[in-house]
């Protein structure tokens, strides 16, 4: 049985890691709000760029432009975006099991595809099961801004024109609330379903010089924003997922700090009733 000493070492070990967790907590919330509002706050110009991308793709008009056809898949992009540090729950092995799965099931040789890792949890998976990346990025901010990535998300479109890769996928994680969130998969490339979202418009527009031309650089835009757009929702349910991992070690320290007072108090007693049985068998060796 532990000695009081040790037990009260470890009361007093589990409170200060509860104080730590407490204060992670109330960090990640912080970060999460922000967060939160980035997410929100991007939608309104995703819709617009792909409103008027759709008006011109499903116009009268016929258009030819790489982004926009499909072709025979002999290689596949996975863009994979996790964090940088652990401590979030599942956040990270959730969306790295769901790529592996589809790897497996899509994929018999290492050729047939290719990983774009954003963060070093995901890097470093893929690096250890020796799948070739592309590339990467790591040490991006909590509140990352397109400049951050715009070098990556530019390359890695340019990869599908330039015929590297024929498809390109997105993984992340969908911030659904504070305590929710879901492994997402989206086929970013080829555009092909540009103009089914359901989504109905009034608004008629006048191109100039020509539709060919604004296609020309909306197209690439359009497809980095898609990727910009995972990441900042990816980045909410990060900063979500911490903040819950965080409040739960918080119980669960608190569970603990529970059950050692417990054992504590009962080994005082148990060590105070044999100091008196002691004194009282001593007492009555002298009489």
């Amino acid at each position: 049985m532990a000695s009081l000493r040790d037990i009260s070492n470890r009361i007093t070990s589990t409170k200060k890691t509860m104080k730590i967790t407490k204060a992670m907590e109330m960090v990640s919330a912080s970060k999460l709000n922000k967060a939160e509002q980035n997410a929100k706050s991007f939608v309104p110009y995703s819709d617009k760029i792909q409103e008027v991308v759709a008006n011109i793709a499903n116009g009268g008009e016929k258009i030819d432009h790489p982004m926009l056809k499909a072709r025979d898949v002999k290689k596949v992009g996975y863009f994979v975006v996790t964090s940088d540090r652990g401590l979030a729950g599942p956040y990270n092995s959730n969306v790295l099991r769901e790529v592996y799965q589809t790897i497996q099931k899509r994929h018999q040789s290492k050729d047939e595809y290719t990983i774009i890792a954003v963060g070093r949890i995901g890097r470093d998976f893929f690096k250890k099961r020796d799948i070739t990346i592309a590339k990467e990025i790591i040490g991006l901010a909590d509140q990352p801004d397109f400049a951050d990535i715009k070098e990556l998300a530019s390359e890695t479109v340019q990869m599908y024109v330039d015929e590297e890769i024929d498809e390109l996928n997105i993984f992340y994680n969908h911030y659904v609330s504070a305590i929710s969130q879901q492994v997402e998969s989206k086929k970013i490339l080829p555009l092909t379903n540009i103009g089914s979202s359901g989504k109905s418009t009034t608004s008629s527009y006048e191109y100039e010089p020509g539709q060919e031309e604004i296609l020309e650089v909306l197209l690439p835009q359009y497809a980095e924003s898609l990727l910009y757009g995972a990441l900042l929702d990816g980045k909410a349910s990060e900063h979500a997922a911490r903040m819950t991992a965080m409040r739960s070690a918080s119980d669960n320290a608190e569970d603990i700090i529970d059950d050692l007072s417990l054992s504590y108090n009962r080994a005082r007693q148990a060590s105070i009733t044999q100091e008196i049985t002691e004194i009282v068998g001593g007492v009555a060796a002298l009489e």
